[in-house]
């Protein structure tokens, strides 16, 4: 799941800059910037994914140059390349293509003052969140509980724009997944939906979270079926999904993002495994859409990834041929 976020962000980031600023897609031609980590490699499975933007136009991302670590950057809006390898970061066997979760720095999120989240992996293969202050300044952090063998440990995946907030997800030593939130001050609560599996590869996954503190996220049951949920700042958490969904493993429905007014979009996979766009209303009302070209065979179709005040929406598509397209839903 995590590879899938990083390849789909990697793709849209500059689109959705250009919906944070409120530019029309159709009405104006976009100026495209290319951006090439120092040292990044240039050969296929290599070079830089930007995955993060905040409204100021700072982006954040990684990149895979020939050496045997992923390294993090942050791009200020003159275009200034800043690398950073977090403390404990691993290294590991031979060179390291993307996207992978292999040892190295990962920045997976940014707010509107700088700062910027994440995740490093060290050299045992375990992951430990990070937030990095503007200055430079890293602090690590893991969530009680995490897991410290192979696969394991804290996952940062989101930070709200109006602060310091976190959101992610951390495996315990059985395999199992936690949501977690993470206040300003550092603290850390933990939760589980109502339902959620213990086994390897199931649990909680906290995904998006907006400036009000509500986390959108999925659960995954004891039966490898996958359930949107919402989880507001005062812990009360609802399971929501689709009709027409699959109850297969693999199958469900999947909360991706959320945006300040509490609108909700992800995808869900039916029984076909075909996988089919949503937009959840505050009110809980659906509205459901596929992208003109997305294809209809198992492990095809459309996945919204998060959408913005405005109520527009990127994400991308899986064709016939099982290539993958950005796309932009206005």
């Amino acid at each position: 799941m995590k590879t899938r976020k990083i390849l789909a962000w990697g793709m849209l980031a500059l689109a959705m800059c250009m919906l944070t600023l409120g530019i029309p897609a159709i009405a104006q031609q976009p100026t495209i910037t290319t951006i090439d980590a120092p040292h990044a490699g240039t050969i296929n499975g290599y070079g830089t994914e930007a995955i993060a933007i905040c409204p100021t136009g700072q982006v954040a991302g990684f990149y895979a140059g020939y050496s045997n670590a992923i390294h993090a950057y942050v791009r200020a809006t003159d275009g200034t390349i800043t690398t950073f390898d977090a403390p404990g970061a691993g290294w590991g066997a031979g060179t390291i293509p993307l996207p992978s979760n292999n040892p190295g720095t990962y920045a997976i999120a940014g707010d509107a003052c700088g700062l910027v989240a994440g995740y490093v992996i060290d050299s045992r293969n375990v992951a430990h969140g990070y937030l990095r202050a503007a200055d430079g300044t890293l602090t690590l952090f893991d969530v009680p509980h995490a897991g410290t063998g192979n696969g394991q440990g804290t996952f940062a995946e989101n930070m709200s724009l109006s602060g310091e907030v976190i959101a992610g997800s951390y495996v315990d030593s059985t395999g199992m997944n936690h949501g977690f939130v993470r206040a300003p001050d550092g603290t850390i609560t933990t939760f589980d939906a109502p339902g959620a599996g213990i086994g390897s590869g199931q649990g909680t996954f906290a995904v998006g979270i907006n400036p009000a503190g509500t986390i959108v996220g999925i659960s995954q049951d004891n039966n490898g079926v996958y359930h949107g949920l919402l989880r507001t700042a005062d812990g009360k958490i609802t399971i929501f999904d689709i009709k027409g969904a699959g109850t297969g493993a693999g199958q469900g429905t999947q909360g991706e993002g959320i945006n300040p007014s509490g609108v909700v979009v992800g995808y869900y996979t039916d029984a076909n495994n075909v996988s089919h766009g949503f937009v959840r209303a505050v009110d809980g009302t659906y509205t459901f859409f596929d992208a003109p070209g997305a294809g209809t065979g198992s492990g095809q179709g459309t996945f919204p990834m998060t959408n913005n005040p405005a109520g527009s929406i990127v994400g991308f598509y899986v064709d016939n041929n099982g290539a993958y397209h950005g796309f932009v839903r206005k």
